[in-house]
């Protein structure tokens, strides 16, 4: 123990490594690899045997507040534990043998207001995304409407791509007031990445969750249908996706699954953007991910859509 060693804890994409240099922990948890990171110092083994007290910092990724305050309280337990059952084997009393030192980085002060402020900005996108479409295509059909525009010279394309646009472009605008009006000047919330990224990933969030709406609207027959409908599908979207509780938790098989749902590929690069400053080079994998989403979801809506329009007419 008398090098410098500085351990990664909790590192959701890759296996840790057994020892990284400081250098290497301030880039992974840049990146979000790495949620937790205790750094032992120099000669802490002879200053633990010499009652100095040393201090070993602990580092902690405070955009995942969940496991911020959960695991750095898991970490000190640990920590003091091994030390403490390390230096009995030595002196049979002795003062706490080591000063935890404990920063938090990103959210120095642990404000719940900073995370979930920004959760709720992703999850209110979705939700309003597939409500709103869903109403809309239900309404149009339960006021007789949609045969209006049968007749009309347009196709269901058309008229798909029509609601996805507009619904679309109001909660992207409704999105950003709330970020930059709401977040950041009434509850004086730093965003520390690019709003035109994280709104570009928003937009290309609302094309796939719309087209789910319009999905789920032409299975449902009722308002009240919808609705049911409605919970039964947002619940697990939101709380599986990433920003109630983290995936990493879950068992494998979820988050397998979880990948092909557009939450939360949405989630992984909103917090990346607005939490970490990640730049389009860190989340293009998720912009990727969202494109090729969104198409599989429009091409299955349109299907249902040409159908229900061949049963009306």
């Amino acid at each position: 123990m008398s090098a410098r060693i500085a351990a990664a804890f909790y590192l959701p994409r890759f296996n840790p490594p057994a020892n990284i240099s400081p250098a290497e922990m301030d880039a992974g948890m840049d990146a979000g690899n790495y949620t937790f990171v205790l750094d032992i110092p120099p000669d802490f083994q002879r200053d633990v045997l010499a009652g100095r007290s040393p201090a070993i910092q602990l580092n902690v990724d405070a955009t995942r507040m969940t496991q911020a305050f959960v695991g750095s309280e898991y970490i000190q337990q640990i920590a003091l534990g091994e030390v403490n059952d390390f230096v009995l084997r030595y002196r049979s009393s002795a003062p706490p043998p080591v000063d935890l030192n404990l920063r938090a980085r990103y959210n120095p002060n642990l404000e719940q207001s900073w995370f979930g402020a920004l959760t709720e900005i992703i999850n209110n996108v979705t939700m309003l995304a597939i409500i709103l479409t869903g109403a809309a295509l239900i309404r149009e059909r339960e006021h007789g409407t949609i045969e209006h525009l049968l007749v009309m010279p347009v196709t269901p394309t058309e008229i798909m791509l029509a609601k996805v646009w507009a619904m679309g472009l109001v909660v992207l605008v409704s999105a950003g007031i709330g970020l930059l009006v709401v977040v950041q000047g009434v509850l004086r919330v730093p965003i520390a990445g690019s709003v035109p990224l994280f709104l570009a990933g928003t937009a290309l969030h609302l094309f796939a969750a719309t087209a789910l709406g319009i999905f789920m609207a032409t299975l449902a027959r009722s308002m009240p249908q919808f609705g049911m409908l409605a919970v039964l599908i947002l619940l697990p979207l939101q709380m599986l996706s990433g920003t109630f509780s983290p995936r990493e938790s879950m068992p494998e098989f979820v988050q397998i699954v979880m990948l092909a749902a557009p939450t939360t590929q949405y989630a992984a690069l909103g917090q990346a953007i607005l939490f970490r400053d990640a730049g389009l080079a860190v989340v293009w994998p998720q912009f990727l991910a969202l494109i090729v989403i969104g198409a599989i979801l429009f091409g299955f809506s349109l299907t249902r859509f040409r159908k229900t329009i061949s049963e009306m007419a």
